[in-house]
């Protein structure tokens, strides 16, 4: 039993108004005397308990009913955790014991007796893609140590090819992973799908980031495509659509105005591709508005679906 989880059972006795002492906290845990003074002290001073003795009760009591410790009911941190191990698991890191060892120290801080955080936060993802934790730990370990990175990599055209890359930041987007790098072999920064990685090591140390990527590189346009924003799409949701996009946000520099039939968004768009996905997504209840390059590529994607479906 450790520290932290005696002095929360500890804490909690207090709570009751149970006036407990160094000799029952010694009798509960089978402690010296000497250890559970200890302990008292602890809560007391590192943790700034407002302890107070009572004679008559042979026992302690808080001067303030209202302390609570660091560690206790901390339902954002338990929720960040059960979110933290999610992704592990959905990165296939799960397993590894740095991870077990990690989920079990930070749970007895939060609250001794969780030994599963997940058993209490539930996280769905979809279209979610597991890696292989050796890559991953590679490009980490390329990322933080700021190290070349040596990858066997197939586009999506299935064309594959080896290259050397300047790895800049790791970006979880839809469940997807990605690697924001410098590419050696285009002399360009490029976004690599890291589920297409095949093989992945680390080469030489970086003394600096040599190909730093501009701040706008993935926060210009909506969506993972990057590139300079090509318009303005503006798109009127309807219904229960416009009662959901109302409180989303889709980009930084979004607007959303309120039509007589709903409400219109408006942000900026540097590839079709992933802009469609969402209007088809809402089916009847999304309208694009402008551009009419849009509306025409809705209209025929539309039609070749029906014609499929037919």
């Amino acid at each position: 039993m450790s520290q932290l989880e005696r002095i929360y059972a500890f804490h909690q006795k207090l709570k009751n108004n149970l006036f407990p002492n160094a000799r029952t906290l010694a009798e509960e845990f089978e402690l010296s005397r000497a250890t559970a003074h200890r302990d008292i002290n602890y809560l007391r001073d590192r943790l700034l308990a407002p302890l107070a003795f009572d004679s008559s009760s042979n026992g302690y009591y808080y001067t303030d009913n209202n302390f609570a410790l660091p560690f206790e009911d901390s339902p954002k941190l338990l929720f960040l955790m059960g979110l933290l191990n999610k992704m592990a698991d959905e990165a296939g890191l799960g397993k590894l014991p740095e991870m077990n060892k990690l989920e079990k120290r930070i749970s007895q801080l939060i609250a001794p007796g969780y030994e599963r955080l997940m058993e209490n936060v539930l996280c769905q993802w979809i279209e979610v893609e597991s890696l292989d934790p050796t890559i991953f730990e590679s490009i980490i370990e390329a990322v933080l140590q700021s190290k070349l990175l040596e990858v066997n990599y197939t586009s999506a055209n299935a064309r594959k090819s080896k290259r050397t890359l300047e790895p800049l930041q790791l970006i979880n987007y839809q469940g997807r992973w990605y690697l924001l790098a410098y590419c050696f072999l285009r002399n360009d920064h490029r976004l690599f799908h890291m589920a297409r990685i095949a093989q992945a090591t680390c080469g030489e140390q970086l003394r600096n980031k040599t190909h730093p990527a501009p701040q706008s590189y993935l926060g210009d346009a909506f969506g993972i495509f990057t590139g300079p924003t090509r318009y303005h799409a503006k798109i009127l949701f309807t219904g229960t659509a416009a009662e959901m996009i109302r409180r989303q946000h889709w980009h930084k520099e979004q607007t959303i105005a309120k039509h007589a039939d709903g409400i219109v968004l408006s942000l900026p768009v540097a590839d079709d591709r992933e802009i469609m996905m969402k209007i088809l997504q809402y089916g009847s209840l999304a309208k694009v508005l402008e551009p009419d390059s849009l509306r025409e590529r809705i209209v025929k994607e539309a039609s070749q679906i029906i014609m499929q479906n037919s």
